[in-house]
Parts: C-alpha cells; sequence; structure tokens
C-alpha cells in the first residue's frame, strides 16, 4: 500500500486524492491539501518508487494505476467516490486509472499533461542527484551547490532536494528504477475504452506540456472534458501560483459536488 496522508475529516463534500508527478511526493502538496481540506477529507500519497512508499522494478502506469485504486477502494466503500487530481506523471496515472476503476472516481483533475507520449527526458536530473557526494553535505546548501553544477534552475533544484534527507544522506526515490523505466514514464500506454465522467485539464499558460493538438486525444479518451489554464505559469503552475490553482480545483470540485 502506499503511503498516505490524510488531511481534514470527512464532510458532506466527496473526498480529494492528490497524486504528484515524477520526483515528487506528499509533502510536494502539503499547503494545497492543507487548504482545500476545509472543505473536505484529503489525501495525498507517496508514488510508488518516491517518498516512503514501497519500492517496485516497475514504474508502468498500469501499475501506478492499480497503487492508487487500492488507495482508492477503503475510502470509496466508506464516503462515496473520489475527485482525484494528478499533476504531470501523476496525471498520466490517474488518467488511466479513470480508464480501469472509473467507479471511484466522483471526477478527474488533470493537471499540467496529456494522454500522449512525449520526447522529453529527464534521465540528466537522475545523473545529477546520483552524482552528489552525499558524505560531504552536512545541510542542504550544501547538496544545493553540489547540485547547481549539473541543474542551473534554482527552482528545479529546491524541488528534487525535497526528496533528499540530509541527515540520512539518502533520497527518497529509488532513482535506478527510474531511470530504468523513464520510456515508460515519458510515454502512454494504450488504453481501452474512454472515461465520460467529468474531467478538469488544467494547464499553465506557459507550460510546454500541453498543447492545443493535443485536445484531439484528451476529448477521444475523455469525452466530457473541460479545459482551462492559469496565465503566467509554467509546468509547476500549483508552485507557481498556488493561490490561482487552488481556487480553481475548489470551484470545479464544489461544481460537481452540487451536481450530486
Amino acid at each position: 500500500m502506499l503511503n498516505t496522508v490524510f488531511t481534514g475529516s470527512p464532510t458532506d463534500a466527496s473526498p480529494l486524492l492528490i497524486v504528484h508527478g515524477l520526483f515528487g511526493s506528499a509533502r510536494n502538496w502539503g499547503v494545497i491539501s492543507k487548504r482545500l481540506s476545509d472543505q473536505r477529507l484529503v489525501a495525498s500519497v507517496d508514488q510508488r518508487n518516491h517518498g516512503e512508499s514501497p519500492r517496485f522494478p516497475s514504474q508502468s502506469y498500469t501499475d501506478m494505476a492499480s497503487d492508487l485504486a487500492e488507495v482508492l477502494e477503503p475510502i470509496v466503500a466508506e464516503h462515496g467516490p473520489c475527485h482525484v487530481m494528478g499533476h504531470s506523471m501523476g496525471g498520466k496515472a490517474v488518467m488511466v486509472l479513470a480508464s480501469q476503476r472509473p467507479d471511484l472516481i466522483k471526477s478527474l483533475i488533470v493537471a499540467d499533461i496529456s494522454p500522449v507520449a512525449y520526447s522529453h527526458d529527464n534521465t540528466p536530473l537522475i545523473h545529477a542527484m546520483r552524482g552528489l557526494d552525499l558524505s560531504t553535505v552536512e545541510k542542504r546548501s550544501d547538496a544545493d551547490r553540489q547540485l547547481a553544477q549539473e541543474v542551473l534552475d534554482a527552482g528545479v533544484r529546491a524541488f528534487l532536494l525535497q526528496s533528499l534527507v540530509v541527515k540520512e544522506k539518502r533520497w527518497l526515490l529509488n532513482l535506478d528504477v527510474l531511470e530504468a523505466e523513464m520510456p515508460k514514464i515519458v510515454g502512454f500506454p494504450e488504453v481501452s475504452g474512454s472515461y465520460d465522467g467529468p474531467t478538469f485539464f488544467l494547464s499553465g499558460g506557459e507550460s510546454t506540456y500541453v498543447e492545443r493538438d493535443h485536445r484531439d486525444r484528451a476529448k477521444a479518451l475523455f469525452p466530457n472534458a473541460k479545459f482551462a489554464s492559469i496565465p503566467g505559469t509554467g509546468h509547476w503552475l500549483h508552485a507557481e501560483k498556488p493561490r490561482e490553482f487552488e481556487a480553481a480545483m475548489r470551484a470545479w470540485m464544489t461544481a460537481v459536488d452540487a451536481k450530486g
């Protein structure tokens, strides 16, 4: 079972499951989880090979979707179907989940990703993390200085370093498996059927991950999809403009809940 963090208490509103992206964790979503928990129970997971969740030899989307179903089943049994939000890799995982287990989902929210294969490769970031001499790291700034030699963007470094346990000198990431499975992570599997429940594709206005020509594929798999973007944001839209991201999430879930 994936490591799962619960925030807030059950209410009449449907619960929310938050699924992070590559190199992330439930911890990255702590502030947004807390804010959204004023209206509903919020669950956030560490995906396989991330955070405190188990290590496995696979990072396929079919396996990630099965992990999420295992988390959702007891929540749904007690509180009913959940809103499910996934960002980036997590967005692809929840899209596959929706195709396999629509009975678990009240609505689907996909943050800055499309159901397509991408050509980018995050392997250089794995090499940069693996290249750190952790024996010389006594504080996070030590790691940041080393990582800066390979990763120029300070924001990306800060994000990656959230998965470093400085005192224990270890990464909360299974870097070997993530590297080996990178073709699957940047790809998207063939899925049978479609999910006709309410679906919200929310993207960063300046992100290169979601393009208008992806919409046909998205609509084919999610015929009731709606699309919106947050201006002035890139791929990490929830970190760049958290208040706007929170407001969009809140408005969407409230509207879906009102329809019953």
